[in-house]
Formats: C-alpha cells, structure tokens, sequence
C-alpha cells in the first residue's frame, strides 16, 4: 500500500520554472515505477513523464520532453517533477501516481498505476 501527496503546485509566468514533490508513505517505495500525470478543464487525464523503481529508466511526453525532468529518491521516499520553459498550455491539475513493478518498462496508461495522489494545480501565465 502507498500513500501519495503532491506539492509544489502554483502560478508561474509563461516561461518559469516549478518543481513538484511527491511524497510517498510505505516502507517498500523503492518497489514501485512512480508517474506524473495532468488534467486540465474539460480535458481528460494525460501522460507527462515516468521512472522506474530505481531511477534508472525514465520515460516523457511528446508535450514535455526536454522541458520537464522526473526524478526520485528512495532513501526519502519522494518523487519530484521539474519543469522549466513552462507554458500556458502546461496549465493543469499534477497527479502523482504509482504501480508496483521491478521492469525498466514503463507505461503510460493511466489504468496501470494503482495510487493517486489528490493532486496539485499548476497554472502558467500568459
């Protein structure tokens, strides 16, 4: 069983940086691949980026790559998600999610990942 609780979230300008948290509750964090999706009004719930349990595999959105870097770290049992260069269109709710895996292989189906966090808002300012 985890626990996620995102933070971070707020109102940049178009062109600023945010970094979203993870935090993660469970003594067996390191077993889980961890995924950051969004959903803005009226849109359904997209992929942004992905890791591995060992942060060794990383996986991103056509939207985002090379703008956003995900990023754990077990011994803390967090996740973050940088994003730079950011974009009204980057305006959305973050969810942090997580499914238990030991592949390299990641998933970008929402359907996958077993646990939610409630989410936090990002808006960019034209």
């Amino acid at each position: 069983q985890v626990q996620l609780v995102e933070s971070g979230g707020g109102l940049v300008q178009a062109g600023g940086s945010l970094r979203l948290s993870c935090a993660a509750s469970g003594r067996t964090f390191n077993r889980y691949a961890m995924g950051w999706f969004r959903q803005a009004p009226g849109k359904e719930r997209e992929f942004v980026a992905a890791i591995n349990w060992s942060g060794g595999s990383t996986y991103y959105a056509d939207a985002v790559k090379g703008r956003f870097t995900i990023s754990r770290n077990n011994a803390k049992n967090t996740g973050a998600l940088q994003m730079n260069s950011l974009k009204p269109e980057d305006t959305a709710v973050y969810y942090c999610a997580a499914y238990y895996s030991s592949s390299d292989y990641l998933k970008a189906d929402a359907g996958t990942y077993d646990y939610w966090g409630q989410g936090t808002q990002v808006t960019v300012s034209s």
